[in-house]
């Protein structure tokens, strides 16, 4: 009995020390603050800091502005482009005026322009590159009047998905004509109609491979084995027939294969060269008399507006009949070359 007393005194002494504790800590919390090594001291009044937090909050600030803060880059993806737009524009004039020079010659005025717009698109493994070319010129001689020198529009499309590593499965379309009629001219002036807008006018389209075997577009060889092709000539009979037509039918068709080599390189700075070469095979004429094309083009910048140019045109045709100066018609190889010199102005992300 006189133990279990012992006990009770022992508890009750404890409740009284603890509750006499709690209300020591309550009477004086404005003289207590927690100091940040971790020990208490007293008989110290509690300032808030500046920043208006709580203790803990306090301490949690001091502690973190220890470590450095983390620096978070954020560059956010461009918006994915697929389109590549461009425009060439250049212009070449030349003027010569002549009074009684002994040496002779002919006064005149000369004019040449050339546009070359792209529009191409590349996602994945498919591409579709459009071109369009448009060239007029011509020189307005004092002595014997106006004359054609340079007439053209060309429009290129093709279509391609990467089958195998360098090879794609592709579409091709091409078209060729002119704005003006063109004409031929005897010893005393008199002209004798040959051309004019869709006379003739070529197009073709060909189902078959590219391959590509550098990098990008230097070299691209493309093989069609199922091309279509179509000659137009509106004028008249005798047009037609000139360039293989019947004389009552405006529209020839082909069936055939075409090969093509493309090729463009920056050769030295400032040189650019780009070449195209095809040959067409017609299965429903005779496949061995090929239609071959090679254009060349050579540019040098020789600054910011102002360039030089040489571009050929080579043409073999045996449908297509060429008068010689005996009067008989037969096929000829036909070449053009036109050398400018050019003010060139370029729109957008125009590449040669």
């Amino acid at each position: 009995m006189n133990r279990f007393k012992k006990y009770t005194i022992f508890i009750a002494g404890v409740i009284i020390l603890s509750l006499l504790s709690i209300s020591s800590f309550a009477q004086n919390k404005g003289k207590y603050r927690v100091n940040f090594l971790g020990d208490t001291v007293r008989n110290r009044s509690y300032v808030a800091p500046p920043s208006g937090l709580s203790p803990e909050q306090e301490l949690l600030r001091i502690i973190g502005s220890k470590f450095p803060t983390p620096t978070i880059n954020y560059n956010p993806d461009a918006t994915p482009k697929f389109w590549t737009i461009g425009l060439l524009d250049e212009i070449g004039f030349s003027q010569v005026s002549l009074s009684n020079w002994a040496a002779g010659g002919e006064g005149s005025v000369a004019l040449n322009a050339y546009v070359n717009a792209m529009a191409n698109y590349e996602k994945g493994k498919m591409y579709w590159d459009n071109r369009l070319q448009l060239g007029y010129g011509f020189v307005q001689s004092f002595d014997v009047g106006y004359r054609k020198s340079d007439d053209r529009i060309v429009f290129d499309s093709k279509w391609g998905y990467r089958a195998y590593k360098k090879f794609y499965f592709s579409a091709a379309l091409n078209f060729k004509t002119q704005f003006s009629p063109g004409f031929d001219y005897d010893k005393n002036n008199n002209k004798k109609r040959k051309s004019g807008f869709l006379a003739p006018g070529y197009g073709t389209l060909g189902i078959g491979v590219d391959y590509k075997p550098g990098a990008g577009k230097v070299l691209i060889l493309s093989f069609y084995p199922l091309t279509g092709g179509v000659t137009i000539v509106r004028a008249d009979s005798a047009l037609r027939v000139k360039y293989g037509n019947e004389y009552d039918k405006m529209v020839r068709w082909q069936i055939g294969a075409q090969f093509s080599a493309t090729f463009q390189k920056e050769i030295v700075k400032n040189l650019k060269v780009a070449s195209q070469f095809s040959v067409f095979s017609d299965y429903m004429g005779k496949p061995d008399n090929l239609i071959i094309n090679w254009d060349v083009q050579i540019d040098y910048k020789i600054n910011k507006y102002f360039r030089g140019a040489l571009r050929t045109n080579l043409i073999y045709n045996d449908k297509v009949k060429i008068t010689t100066k005996s009067g008989r018609e037969v096929a000829r190889v036909q070449f053009k070359e036109i050398f400018s010199l050019n003010f060139s102005y370029t729109i957008g992300e125009f590449k040669k």
